[in-house]
């Protein structure tokens, strides 16, 4: 990027929001100035601009700007119900005819890559190798792949000591066991714990148990533990203790997203029948891994479903919240009390056909 030797168009496959981030960081960095980005950067989504109109803005030249970048993202859509061809064919006319002055980045967050690809589910190698076989032909694919817990306990140590911090090796563990692996939390809590350790210069293992599990896992596990046990007074109760800490209802889509988890961890428990703990290592993949502290209990709740349609009902109540707090709604703390009234209430016995189909 510093030399400005760029592919036209570049396939960013996997759902590792922390190296998309570093990635997105890194092209606004050499390939924008701050002062140009209103007119230099550009979001797209599949689901709601078509293809053509994206491709007619990256072959324009800018008036304002000597570079343009287009995220672009949505890329499930090229691949949905019917003949995608046309638009594909479009994506390759324009890679052999771009232009220079224009990169484009199509975002397939749709898929997930473990650190061990052998691990990878058959519907995301079947997506993975549609777009090898399609996008691949004639654009760059670069994989955000989950990492390893030794490339992650290494990174928290790199991270902190360019800080002036060192990290206790047990105390990296668990804070990358506790958090399943997920980069994005992983960086988030240790800004946190090395601003909190201040002239101490030191983490141990009871920092991060405290500043950590604490205040993020065990609370969340209190949450699903009162929602499975269809307690609603005392779910609301631990989701009002949830949004009055922290950054509250600023980070609605992140207890979301923890909360979504959960239950896909939950069904799988369900699915394969996973009565201890020893079993779940072997049910549960590499970076979706629970947390030492949390398997017996998460276990537990997930007995406390008769069937594996509750568990997916329950997730399509956590999609439909998601797109609720996507659209700027006036109240978040609203939406999330209503999905855990939702989640705490016993299945209706009759559900629309709009309510069945919402995405998992």
């Amino acid at each position: 990027m510093k030399e400005r030797k760029l592919r036209p168009a570049y396939v960013f496959v996997g759902d590792e929001a922390f190296f998309r981030k570093r990635c997105r960081d890194a092209v606004l960095r050499h390939l924008i100035s701050a002062d140009l980005r209103d007119f230099s950067l550009y979001d797209f989504d599949l689901a709601e601009t078509h293809l053509a109109e994206v491709l007619d803005r990256a072959r324009t030249p800018s008036l304002m700007a000597p570079f343009q970048v287009f995220f672009i993202r949505g890329v499930k859509e090229l691949y949905g119900r019917g003949s995608h061809e046309a638009e594909l064919d479009a994506i390759r006319e324009y890679v052999e005819n771009p232009n220079p002055d224009a990169v484009l980045i199509f975002v397939a967050d749709h898929i997930s890559i473990p650190s061990d690809p052998r691990r990878m589910e058959m519907t995301d190698r079947d997506r993975y190798e549609r777009i090898r076989e399609t996008l691949g032909e004639f654009c760059t694919i670069i994989e955000l792949a989950r990492v390893e817990e030794n490339e992650a306990v290494r990174w928290i140590a790199d991270t902190a000591a360019a800080e002036n911090v060192k990290v206790d090796s047990d105390a990296a563990r668990e804070m990358v066991d506790a958090l399943g692996g997920d980069m994005m939390l992983v960086a988030s809590e240790l800004e946190k714990l090395i601003l909190c350790v201040g002239d101490k210069k030191k983490i141990t293992l009871g920092d991060v148990e405290t500043m950590v599990l604490a205040a993020k896992q065990r609370t969340l596990y209190e949450l699903t533990d009162a929602i499975s046990a269809k307690d609603r007074e005392r779910a609301l109760k631990v989701l009002d203790a949830i949004l009055s800490s922290g950054d509250g209802e600023e980070a609605s889509i992140g207890h979301l997203y923890m909360l979504a988890k959960t239950f896909r961890q939950m069904l799988v428990i369900f699915e394969r029948k996973v009565r201890d703990s020893r079993a779940l290592w072997q049910a549960l993949w590499q970076g979706f891994r629970l947390p030492p502290f949390a398997a017996e209990d998460v276990i537990r709740q997930a007995r406390r479903y008769q069937s594996q349609r509750e568990l997916t009902r329950a997730l399509r109540l956590i999609a439909r919240a998601d797109l609720a707090l996507r659209s700027n709604p006036p109240s978040k703390r609203l939406i999330l009390e209503q999905l855990v009234i939702d989640l705490a209430s016993p299945r209706p016995a009759y559900e629309t056909a709009w309510q069945r189909e919402l995405p998992v």
